[in-house]
């Protein structure tokens, strides 16, 4: 069974920091894009960070200098840890795993994220 579960959302002040994490099961996870999206309330959902099978990340023009993307594939697991958070990035932030080249893909439910003061 194919399984993805995202912690480390909650509530966080202007400028704060917030590590999330995503911890997988169910398939070969190192054969996986690994990604995070967000969907803010009313918003579409958009690619916050990918960190490809091999190894390379990728950001969104938004997050760049201030996200990181990681993954561990020993334990399955994909990171975001998130600095200079800014209210704008309030959402609600989805782990997704994408095969490398097969048409398989993977969502887990969601960690809410709020940055308020």
């Amino acid at each position: 069974q194919v399984q993805l579960v995202e912690s480390g959302g909650g509530l966080v002040q202007p400028g704060g920091s917030l590590r999330l994490s995503c911890v997988a099961s169910g398939f070969t996870f190192s054969r996986y894009h690994m990604s995070w999206y967000r969907q803010a309330p009313g918003k579409e959902r958009e690619l916050v960070a990918v960190m490809t099978s091999g190894g390379s990340p990728n950001y969104a023009d938004s997050v760049k200098g201030r996200f990181t993307i990681s993954r561990v594939n020993a334990k399955n697991m994909v990171f975001l840890q998130m600095n200079s958070l800014k209210p704008d990035d309030t959402a609600d932030y989805y782990c997704n795993a994408k095969h490398s080249y097969l048409q398989l893909a993977y969502w887990g439910q969601g960690t809410q994220v709020t940055v308020s003061s």
